[in-house]
């Protein structure tokens, strides 16, 4: 089969809401923002968006090529890496995260091409042995602001990518300029991680499994496409789930 003629199904991960009298329903909602799918769709992949629905799990893995963890206005709840007491920032939704966390599972037996995003690269960090940093501004006081002040799609610091990790093979830069929006950041680098990024103040932006062929976690929010090494992110991320379904087309023949 013609690798280039495939269109890899790229799974993303949905926040959801319990609802009420000022929200979009009064009832339980996903939500997702667009930008996540563009990106998707301009880089040559098929968004397909994931409902929380646990006993779907081995069809979802079954079925996609590679998968996208988004971000969100939650976290990882403490006990899930030895953490200690819970800081008072600290909010959880539980059952979005043990989704998260079977479908990651999964696509990490299988090999499965993984992008974590903000929220998302601290769940993969966390699933693949790692701890969090679970308020910045109380543990690094002199810490740059990693909730930026202005818009979302417009830059806020600057990242320095490391040399010799799958993340400068694709952005080609040592140095980059992202936004930020997150109050807390991988803390370690635990057995089997590669930290790939860090901020000017020492704090991780990046890092990726050193034992699969595709599993890379990044704290800004490439979605928003503002630099080309955003956009590259999303390229590579969906050329190595197309890699992954051409393989599997030729594991059927």
């Amino acid at each position: 089969m013609d690798k280039t003629l495939i269109t890899p199904v790229i799974g993303i991960t949905l926040d959801s809401e319990t609802g009420g009298p000022e929200e979009y329903s009064k009832f339980p909602w996903y939500a997702l923002r667009q930008n996540y799918v563009a990106a998707v769709v301009r880089a040559g992949g098929l968004p397909l968006l994931l409902p929380h629905e646990m006993e779907l799990l081995d069809i979802y893995a079954a079925d996609l090529d590679g998968l996208l963890i988004t971000g969100g206005a939650f976290d990882v709840d403490p006990a899930l890496y030895s953490g200690g007491e819970r800081h008072d920032t600290v909010t959880t939704k539980d059952h979005r995260t043990q989704f998260e966390m079977g479908l990651l599972k999964r696509a990490m037996e299988r090999d499965i091409p993984v992008l974590g995003i903000c929220g998302g690269q601290q769940l993969l960090h966390v699933a693949l042995g790692g701890r969090l940093i679970q308020h910045i501004p109380d543990e690094l006081p002199e810490a740059l602001s990693h909730e930026q002040p202005n818009p979302r799609d417009e830059v806020s610091h600057d990242v320095e990518i490391f040399p010799d990790t799958l993340l400068a093979d694709i952005v080609g830069e040592t140095h980059i300029r992202v936004n930020s929006a997150h109050h807390q950041a991988a803390r370690d680098e635990p057995q089997g991680v590669r930290i790939n990024a860090r901020a000017p103040d020492g704090v991780i932006e990046g890092m990726e499994a050193i034992n699969m062929t595709f599993c890379l976690g990044v704290q800004w929010h490439p979605e928003f496409e503002i630099t080309p090494a955003d956009t590259r992110i999303f390229a590579a991320f969906v050329e190595a789930a197309r890699e992954y379904a051409a393989a599997k087309a030729r594991a059927d023949d």
